[in-house]
């Protein structure tokens, strides 16, 4: 938990330092269709009928997330996938913490990222577990999700906003 909160206050320092090169928009109706068809990614793979009821719930992706890992649907090698995955565990920060999905770009190009309300405080929750499922780690989406919302919202009300 602490690495992660580590890796999760760099990230935020990061963002804040290079906030100047960044410009932030709405997603484009590429961006959702790019969305949609990487969420699809995922929930083909919600076989029982009790997975695909609880989906829709942030423990019900997460939980589908840990079986998706567990079962080490993807390997190391799928990008593209596991980036897939990070865009449900987004979904989860949307629906928990009232966080919105947006588009940051800067000299290095354009990402999906998660920003709150008009805040500072950004995630880019797509290579969340991508990176560490590429580096060998065996990654628990729980903790990982438990980590980050808890950092994230400690930056928040840092800042000054209410607890999410």
């Amino acid at each position: 938990m602490k690495r992660i909160a580590h890796l999760l206050a760099v990230t935020l320092c990061m963002a804040s330092a290079n906030a100047q090169d960044q410009k932030i928009f709405p997603l484009t109706p590429d961006d959702l269709a790019l969305q949609v068809r990487q969420r699809a990614v995922v929930e083909k793979f919600l076989s029982s009928e009790d997975l695909r009821e609880r989906y829709p719930s942030p423990a019900g992706k997460l939980g589908a997330l840990r079986a998706l890992l567990k079962g080490k649907v993807f390997s190391a090698t799928q990008t593209y996938e596991l980036q897939a995955m990070g865009i449900v565990l987004g979904d989860v920060f949307v629906q928990d913490m009232g966080f919105k999905w947006v588009i940051v770009q800067d000299s290095v190009g354009r990402d999906f990222a998660l920003q709150y309300k008009d805040s500072s405080v950004f995630l880019f929750p797509l290579t969340m577990i991508s990176k560490r499922v590429e580096q060998g780690e065996d990654v628990d989406v729980f903790d990982l999700y438990n980590g980050i919302a808890a950092e994230a919202s400690a930056q928040l009300q840092t800042a000054g906003y209410a607890k999410p």
